[in-house]
């Protein structure tokens, strides 16, 4: 599958210099991570929770999914229960986290990461999770990117976004000359807040706000996004 080329801006005849990747869903996948880790906390609970439950979380902060997942039950649960269990949810999740290595980056991503490095352009991960340094190093990642802005550092999470501009600025990159990959509506609404042009892949494939479209980074050549 070729891009697919979405809403433009005016700025975006600027060329690309850097290219902020979201993390999970983009580089590595640890949705099924996620999906138990949370999926355990419901169990104690008594709430319902399934995968398409799991969906409404994509992109968006550890304490917003815990609101989430409790529904109607989160008017009954106080701030320190709250923390309690996003806490526990985390500590299984990194838990689980010693079962990735590099065999766990998705499609198309390494020669993705080689590319854009060749042609000179900075690369930074922008992610709302805590874990992003431990998961780049995980699978094998960090030493091909030159920023990480992740949860540790931002008060807003997806689609504020926060998260970009404080990657942006970390690899010193006006953000209408940065691109964004994104996997996530919040990302993908995010990305375009945040004055960046934006290239959807997996579940945000299609969206009406990216400027690019494509399945997985294997299905476009990085050239073609650089380019656009």
């Amino acid at each position: 599958m070729t891009g697919q080329s979405g809403g433009r801006s005016p700025s975006d005849h600027w060329p690309i210099e850097a290219v902020i990747f979201d993390l999970d869903g983009v580089l590595v996948s640890t949705d099924e991570l996620h999906f138990q880790a949370w999926q355990s906390i419901a169990k104690e609970l008594g709430v319902p929770f399934d995968r398409e439950a799991n969906e409404r979380l994509r992109g968006v902060s550890r304490m917003e999914s815990l609101e989430l997942l409790l529904g109607p039950l989160v008017k009954t649960i106080s701030a320190d229960q709250k923390a309690m269990l996003a806490d526990r949810k985390n500590d299984r999740y990194r838990a689980m986290l010693d079962r990735l290595s590099p065999a766990d980056v998705l499609p198309g991503v390494r020669g993705w990461l080689a590319a854009v490095r060749a042609a000179g352009v900075r690369i930074a991960v922008a992610s709302s999770s805590r874990n992003a340094v431990t998961i780049l190093e995980r699978t094998g990642l960090l030493g091909a990117v030159d920023a990480v802005a992740d949860g540790t550092r931002i008060l807003r999470s997806k689609p504020d976004p926060e998260v970009f501009l404080l990657a942006a600025a970390d690899v010193g990159v006006p953000p209408a000359r940065c691109l964004v990959v994104e996997d996530a509506d919040a990302g993908v609404a995010a990305g375009r807040s945040a004055g960046m042009r934006v290239l959807a892949i997996g579940s945000a494939c299609g969206h009406p706000m990216a400027h690019l479209s494509a399945a997985t980074l294997a299905d476009i050549a990085p050239q073609e996004a650089l380019a656009r």
